[in-house]
């Protein structure tokens, strides 16, 4: 089942899946895809900035695209205590996860109004009666906003297009709830659009249901997106509490990289 809890933004504008959302809008119109952009008929509130960015300071090349994230992606420690790297570590800058028509994630080019883009794999380890949690950090920068705002709606369209999804073999995500809030509504102020994401995890590996988060946000010409994965005696609030804040380290340090100092 998927619920749109919330309005959506109406503007212009790896190894893991959690980065699975990676700017797959540019990508699916590229591809030739059919595609139903959220806000296309820019209806709804405007989003509210967050923070007065200085264009000086906002990549331009795929170079300083890089640099930037590199400064803002997520490490171990953006997740808290006991969070390990998995292996590989991080994705193939060349490429990056696509939702098919058959509702199955595979990897490809990413589009070309992409400056760079990164996911990182992480393992929260198995312990006593718990098993381990797979978390992923992604960020891309997009040449511009509206590149951002419509990997955004992008990501809506595929939550109502693919109720179940296919990670890779042995791994699926189904029973998808979403929800959208702009910045301002309800008390959303990190980010000019934040989109979550949570339903059933199942792995031959790690067997399941088990609980599956997902939080992506966009500013600028900015997404941000984490992802948890759950296993055998890991509770929901253990998962969104990992993704979420790592999610707002990554905010809080794109805020820093771009905004207009005194």
């Amino acid at each position: 089942m998927i619920v749109l809890l919330a309005g959506c933004s109406g503007t212009a504008d790896g190894p893991e899946e959690a980065g699975k959302r990676g700017a797959s809008a540019s990508t699916s119109t590229s591809a030739g895809t059919s595609t139903d952009r959220r806000g296309s008929t820019g209806a709804g509130p405007s989003p509210e900035k967050t923070f007065e960015p200085d264009p000086a300071r906002l990549p331009r090349s795929r170079a300083e695209a890089r640099d930037l994230i590199d400064r803002v992606i997520a490490g171990p420690d953006s997740f808290g205590p006991g969070v390990v790297k998995r292996s590989p570590y991080e994705s193939d800058p060349a490429t990056w996860a696509v939702l098919g028509e058959d509702c199955v994630w595979q990897q490809r080019k990413p589009a070309p109004s992409v400056l760079a883009t990164l996911t990182r794999s992480f393992e929260a380890p198995a312990e006593a009666g718990k098993g381990p949690v797979r978390l992923a950090a992604v960020v891309t920068v997009h040449s511009t906003r509206e590149d951002a705002a419509w990997e955004m709606a992008e990501s809506v369209e595929e939550s109502m297009r693919c109720p179940t999804q296919r990670l890779r073999e042995g791994e699926t995500i189904g029973s998808l709830v979403a929800g959208a809030l702009l910045g301002g509504e309800s008390g959303q102020s990190s980010s000019e659009d934040f989109l979550t994401e949570v339903g059933e995890y199942r792995s031959s590996e790690l067997g399941g249901p088990h609980h599956y988060s997902w939080q992506q946000a966009q500013t600028l010409q900015f997404t941000v997106a984490v992802t948890g994965k759950g296993a055998k005696g890991r509770t929901k609030g253990e998962i969104d509490a990992w993704v979420s804040k790592a999610q707002g380290v990554m905010l809080s340090r794109l805020e820093n990289a771009v905004e207009k100092r005194n």
